[in-house]
C-alpha cells in the first residue's frame, strides 16, 4: 500500500531481505488511536526529521504544544512513539518514533463501519503527506543546489505484467530500498540530510487484461509470488 518511511533503526529484529520496515500491522485499538490527522502528522514528522519535543512539533505542524503533547502522550500509550532517553527534562520531554513501519490490514478496508473509515482516513493523511513532501522539492528544491538536485530522482514506467510478476517486481524494489533503509536510516554522517524515498507500483485502472490461462501464468510464476513479503494494496506505511 503506501507507506510512512521505514523507521528502522538498525534493529537485529529487522532484517533488509525481510522488510526490514515491515513492523506492525494496526489491529483495531491501535487503527481507532492513529486515526487522527495531527497524530498522523506528528509521527510522519518524527519519522522524517527525527526527534523533537512537543513544542518543537507544535511549530512546526502549526499547532499549540498543549495540543501535540496531549497527542504525544496517546501515541505513546499505543506505541507508535516513546521518549528519548537520557535527552530532555522533566519540563521538555523528546520524542522519536518507534523504529518499524506501519501497515494497514487489507482486510479493514471490506469490513466496512469504522474499521474502514479509520484506515481510510490514515491512508489519506499518509498520501497527503507524501504528496505535500514531493510539491515542496518541485517548487523549492533548487535552493537546496545542484548536488542535490541533479541526484534526486522522479520517473515513471509503464509496463504489461501478470500478478506474480508485479509482486516480483515490488518486492526487488523494496528490498533495494530496504537496503539502505537499515544502512542510512539514522546516519549522522556529514553532510547527511533527510531523503525520503516514495515507491508506488500498482495496476493502471481501466487497462485490459491479455486474453490467455491466467491460472497457468500465476502456476508458471509462483515462485514471484511465494516468499514475497512485499506489501498489498491498502497495506503499507513506514514511518
Amino acid at each position: 500500500m503506501t507507506s510512512t518511511d521505514p523507521v528502522a533503526a538498525p534493529d537485529p529484529a529487522h532484517d533488509a531481505g525481510a522488510h526490514a520496515a515491515f513492523g506492525r500491522t494496526l489491529d483495531a485499538t491501535a487503527l481507532k488511536a492513529y486515526a487522527h490527522p495531527l497524530r498522523v502528522a506528528i509521527v510522519d514528522a518524527l519519522s522524517t526529521f527525527g526527534p523533537a519535543t512537543a513544542s518543537g512539533l507544535g511549530d512546526r505542524l502549526g499547532e499549540s504544544s498543549g495540543s501535540t503533547s496531549y497527542h504525544l502522550r496517546q501515541l505513546e500509550k499505543h506505541g507508535f512513539v516513546r521518549e528519548v532517553e537520557g535527552r530532555g527534562t522533566a519540563r521538555e520531554r523528546w520524542w522519536e518514533r518507534v523504529p518499524g513501519g506501519i501497515s494497514l490490514d487489507p482486510s479493514a478496508f471490506r469490513a466496512g463501519g469504522g474499521m474502514r473509515a479509520a484506515s481510510e482516513l490514515i491512508q489519506a493523511e499518509w498520501e497527503h503527506r507524501r504528496r505535500r513532501q514531493l510539491d515542496e522539492f518541485l517548487a523549492h528544491g533548487d535552493e537546496l543546489g545542484e548536488k542535490w538536485i541533479d541526484r534526486a530522482t522522479i520517473s515513471t514506467a509503464n509496463l504489461r505484467l501478470t500478478g506474480p510478476q508485479l509482486a516480483k517486481l515490488s518486492k526487488r524494489l523494496m528490498e533495494v530500498v530496504d537496503e539502505f533503509v537499515v544502512t542510512y536510516r539514522d546516519s549522522t554522517e556529514p553532510g547527511s540530510r533527510p531523503v525520503q524515498a516514495q515507491l508506488n507500483v500498482f495496476p493502471v485502472m481501466g487497462g485490459d487484461v491479455t486474453p490467455g490461462d491466467e491460472a497457468g501464468e500465476d502456476a508458471a510464476d509462483g515462485d514471484a509470488a511465494s516468499g514475497s513479503t512485499t506489501a498489498s494494496k491498502h497495506d503499507r506505511k513506514e514511518g
